[in-house]
């Protein structure tokens, strides 16, 4: 099958790209090669055999090209970080996917699959339960409790304590410019796909972890935030209380969904979580990379907070479990690997500093009173 991977220099792409040639497809990957991922150009780690165009998925004549040579397509370019340039969301994210389906329709185009990148992030602040209300989809949290750090979130019935649980895809309660985009795109794909007769599968993401994810992103990935500060030799912050949910999974297990829901046709149609079937606090998550690099320092609370976090999230990843698919590695596997790849690597001393600057400047990041 020819397939195009747009951000296939990227994290998930590239890992992707490279079972897909493994498997003899032929694949062509459309990458901007934009900062903050890629500051030095095309990465050592791009497929051999690949053809990489170096362009944005935003120019038509460059994307219609491409499509017209292509039976599949995984949708990977994003601009992600969190940060407040929302417009840049939108812009990226969802006039990227939507052209697609206008070149598409507009050249009668016979597209196999198309696969559309989503994120947890597009559930937001995910399923609680209340003993007296039952189910609960919270909004966001004021920015008062969080100065005041009241972290957990009660229920907005009857302002009492609220039970996370596994949150499926019937949710979706984004709260901040990368969800919101995200959720936009996963619309515009699966209503565009059903709409037109081309074959779509969107994935929601939980944290995927594992080598080549960007030490430089000011924002994402606590797998990176811990690892850079354990082998520059300092403790990490865990922000509010250090007791926030997660679940994370490893980037072999993202690429075996990617590659299942390319040839199963009960996956179009609908999104689907990939996550690790497990929850950790980022504290625990801290705990395992500090065993795996020895350090006796443990992670702090300093009573800091990043504006717009989600306080739980839990993929319910059931769903695609139906379909065969289940995660087999461990966040340890995930940190061991991760580690590995960022040991030797030059110029990582100021990365941190830069991040934590960034993120303060922008209001990100910022002090509870208590």
């Amino acid at each position: 099958m020819r397939v195009l991977v747009t951000g296939g220099a990227g994290f998930i792409g590239s890992h992707t790209t490279d079972r897909l040639v493994r498997e003899g497809h032929q694949v062509t990957v459309l990458d901007a090669l934009t900062a903050p991922v890629h500051r030095n150009g095309a990465p050592n780690y791009l497929t051999p055999g690949v053809d990489l165009f170096v362009g944005d998925v935003r120019n038509r004549d460059l994307l219609a090209n491409l499509l017209r040579r292509t039976d599949a397509v995984y949708h990977f370019a994003a601009y992600q970080d969190y940060l407040p340039d929302f417009s840049r969301f939108t812009d990226v994210n969802v006039v990227s996917t939507s052209l697609i389906y206008e070149v598409a329709v507009a050249e009668g185009l016979d597209l196999q699959r198309v696969v559309v990148a989503s994120s947890q992030s597009a559930m937001g602040e995910g399923l609680y339960r209340c003993p007296r209300d039952g189910d609960q989809s919270p909004g966001m949290r004021p920015e008062e409790a969080l100065r005041a750090g009241v972290w957990e979130i009660p229920c907005p019935v009857c302002g009492g304590p609220l039970e996370m649980l596994r949150t499926p895809e019937r949710v979706s309660n984004p709260q901040n410019a990368y969800g919101m985009s995200k959720y936009g795109e996963e619309m515009v794909a699966l209503n565009l796909g059903r709409r037109y007769g081309i074959p779509t599968v969107a994935l929601r993401y939980s944290i995927v972890q594992g080598p080549r994810q960007s030490v430089y992103n000011a924002y994402s990935g606590a797998c990176r935030i811990f690892s850079l500060h354990y082998l520059l030799g300092s403790a990490p912050t865990l922000y509010e209380d250090g007791e926030m949910v997660r679940d994370y999974v490893n980037i072999h297990d993202v690429v075996d969904a990617n590659l299942l829901v390319l040839e199963d046709k009960r996956a179009v149609g609908s999104a689907y979580n990939v996550g690790g079937g497990t929850s950790y606090t980022t504290r625990q998550f801290a705990e395992i990379v500090r065993t795996q690099y020895g350090s006796d320092q443990p992670a702090v609370v300093t009573g800091q907070y990043r504006f717009g976090d989600t306080r739980h999230i839990f993929s319910d990843i059931s769903s695609l479990e139906g379909l065969g698919w289940a995660p087999q590695r461990t966040p340890a596997e995930s940190v061991a690997e991760y580690a590995h790849w960022l040991a030797g690597m030059p110029g990582l001393d100021a990365v941190l500093a830069e991040a934590d600057a960034t993120m303060k400047s922008l209001g990100v990041v910022r002090e509870s009173d208590g």
